[in-house]
């Protein structure tokens, strides 16, 4: 046991030499070995395949025909079956294989889509035909044109006219007689009702329209909720952001930082309690770590470009410029005084300007004029490429410390990571295109 590892210390070697596959050339010998593993990787993928094709369906060539245990089987060729996903329930609510349970799910998927797709044509006649003359309530002196489009009109609508509705609503379920469709026509949907443009006695091409049915009806549903939720959001069915006035989106979606392609971007919603002085701190915090960020950047390539300053950074402690390595490893260098100067140079910059609320400084504006412009546009145009490369930087200079750490070196030679605990086996068979070494 094991002695592949422990005497020939070469994992797999039996002992057995093949004829065929085993060569006295190191390279060739490399080579079949490598396939071997190759080969084995795949046919331990494949044998589970045909161990659940050949347990399912009496053959490991896996005829779906085959498998007539199948719970789904009961509903593949039903109505609603469509291309391109076929048979589709990813809620699994079909897993039972209840016949029942899925004539009465469908039968509520129907009628559903019936009234979605009669409330989205509710929206859009409207707006293209126009609305009835004359009187929706004479009583009130309510006119047709009076009701306006979409959920305005809820508040428009008569209580007598609520009562007519939820009345003519119950009359129809009652007259149809709840799960007739299922338990007397055996047939989800059918309310004896022929529709003289749309019944047909063809069955095939009743089939064909009784799926139209359902996929318009599907498609209805979904159309009818974004109309909801934009007529909600935006007081038109339209959807026109313009009139979403009351988004708290809308009081930064102008400010500098906005920028294409993603627009006003906020995953974590952080803006979304609207509040101005929230925001404007952030802002003034991703200005200045982005200017940090863009000086540091700056501090790793420079050196590696034009070199070091001449001279000495620290004379009292005979310490060069020159002496000083690029990227993390210059803390260890840096005297305890020149930390100290470092900390309060931050300090002075920090505590120099007035930085409350409301104040330039609070906006980023220290009242250093280099890049600006007496022009709007063109100072408009400078300030959002400096926040769009302080984004950069400050990416740029976390992914150069990872780098840095890793590897000693800013640019991030993998050759020189030689603590990877993954640097053992990189190079061990087995590790192949495309992926390498992938665990």
């Amino acid at each position: 046991y094991d002695a592949d590892i422990n005497e020939r210390n070469e994992p797999g070697n039996m002992g057995w030499k093949p004829p065929l596959l085993s060569g006295g050339d190191p390279e060739t010998r490399t080579r079949r070995l490598n396939a071997e593993i190759a080969n084995g990787r795949l046919a331990m993928m494949a044998i589970i395949g045909m161990f659940f094709q050949d347990g399912l369906t009496g053959s490991a060539w896996g005829d779906w025909a085959n498998y007539t245990a199948s719970p789904l089987r009961a509903f593949e060729n039903e109505l609603g079956v469509q291309a391109p996903l076929g048979f589709w329930d990813p809620a699994g609510f079909t897993a039972d294989g209840d016949v029942y349970s899925f004539k009465r799910r469908r039968s509520v998927e129907i009628k559903h889509g019936r009234i979605c797709m009669l409330a989205t044509m509710g929206y859009i006649t409207p707006e293209i035909t126009g609305k009835f003359g004359g009187y929706l309530s004479p009583s009130e002196k309510l006119a047709f044109a009076d009701i306006p489009n979409g959920l305005a009109a809820l508040g428009k609508v008569p209580f007598l006219g609520w009562i007519q509705i939820a009345g003519y609503a119950g009359f129809t379920e009652i007259q149809a007689r709840y799960d007739a469709d299922i338990n007397e026509r055996n047939e989800p949907g059918n309310m004896g009702w022929k529709p003289p443009l749309l019944s047909t006695s063809d069955p095939e091409t009743r089939t064909r329209r009784l799926n139209a049915e359902i996929a318009n009806g599907r498609l209805a549903m979904m159309a009818i909720i974004g109309m909801f939720f934009q007529d909600g959001l935006t007081g038109s069915a339209w959807g026109d952001w313009a009139n979403y006035t009351a988004s708290p989106l809308r009081a930064f979606e102008s400010e500098l930082g906005v920028q294409a392609p993603v627009g006003f971007w906020d995953p974590a919603g952080f803006t979304a309690d609207g509040s101005t002085e929230n925001f404007a701190r952030r802002r003034q915090t991703e200005l200045k770590h982005g200017r940090v960020s863009m000086l540091a950047t700056m501090g790793y390539i420079t050196p590696e470009i034009t070199g070091k300053l001449p001279g000495y950074l620290s004379p009292s402690a005979g310490l060069k410029f020159a002496d000083v390595p690029n990227g993390l490893a210059a803390i260890s260098k840096v005297p305890a005084a020149g930390w100290a100067q470092i900390v309060a140079y931050g300090a002075f910059c920090e505590l120099s300007q007035d930085q409350s609320k409301g104040t330039p400084a609070a906006a980023g504006d220290f009242g250093f004029k280099v890049l600006t412009s007496s022009d709007p546009a063109e100072k408009t145009k400078k300030l959002a490429a400096e926040i769009a490369n302080g984004r950069l930087a400050m990416m740029a200079i976390i992914g150069m410390f990872f780098q840095d750490g890793l590897t000693g070196s800013a640019w991030g030679d993998w050759a020189n990571y030689t603590d990877s605990p993954l640097r053992a086996f990189e190079n061990e068979l087995g590790v192949q295109a495309p992926l390498g070494f992938w665990d």
